[in-house]
């Protein structure tokens, strides 16, 4: 599966399956714009993969902040003129029974699973409406598929997000624009590591495969959501999930 020629945006990729997805994307042939809050790690993973002769440069992102999803996209476009894909990968959750929430917790998750993807979409899809082509592919969960203990306003934000990726696929459908969604399972990321030690024990006993997943694994099937191998597929969601969840 190449990308070259394809500029591409990755939001959430100074770690993680961010930075697995930008990874995958700049090694299949596209140039990666990688955005984080985390200015030092974006820097470093850019830095790392144009050591490897791959196109990558890191701009500052916000994906809860208009104004920063703006300045990203302007300078994108400054740099490179054109965005043909955007992997929406930004995201992060916190295991706490709901009655346990905290209004702020509330905002804070449904501003980064799923205003984030809608901020970050909105941003490049006018150019990609008059190109009559693109790819969105945002990264959601399988939470928001089945559910999740301890995690209600989490699933619901990757809920709604999923819910956004099949009504925008119906509305570009007729611009060209393939709108995907990728749901991991349980993934060895640093947000996982912050997991009690017998909640990662409980997934790995859950799944199937009886393993965590890898954020290679959930990259790859952003790269196939990203190439020309998935031009006739849209509005649909892929588990990677270990066979955790099997939703017919």
């Amino acid at each position: 599966m190449r990308l070259d020629g394809k500029t591409a945006v990755v939001t959430g990729a100074a770690s993680g399956i961010g930075r697995a997805t930008a990874e995958a994307l700049a090694q299949a042939g596209a140039h990666v714009f990688l955005g984080d809050i985390a200015e030092q790690a974006g820097a470093e993973a850019a830095q790392a993969m144009r050591a490897k002769g791959q196109g990558a440069d890191f701009i500052r992102l916000d994906v809860t902040d208009l104004a920063s999803v703006e300045s990203f996209k302007r300078e994108a476009y400054a740099r490179k003129g054109h965005v043909d894909i955007v992997a929406n990968v930004a995201g992060w959750g916190k295991i706490q029974p709901f009655v346990q929430n905290t209004p702020e917790f509330w905002r804070q998750v449904v501003d980064l699973n799923l205003m984030g993807p809608i901020y970050v979409t909105r941003a490049f899809l006018d150019q990609m409406m008059k190109k009559n082509a693109g790819k969105i592919v945002t990264v959601a969960s399988d939470a928001g598929r089945v559910g999740s203990l301890g995690e209600s306003v989490y699933a619901g934000a990757k809920g709604g997000a999923i819910a956004f990726t099949k009504s925008l696929a119906r509305e570009t459908a007729r611009y060209n624009i393939n709108v995907n969604c990728v749901c991991p399972g349980p993934t060895d990321t640093p947000l996982l590591a912050a997991v009690p030690e017998k909640h990662r024990e409980a997934f790995i006993r859950v799944t199937p495969l009886r393993r965590l997943g890898k954020p290679s694994e959930v990259a790859d099937a952003v790269l196939f959501f990203a190439s020309s191998r998935s031009d006739f597929i849209t509005g649909q969601v892929l588990s990677v999930s270990g066979g955790l969840t099997m939703v017919g």
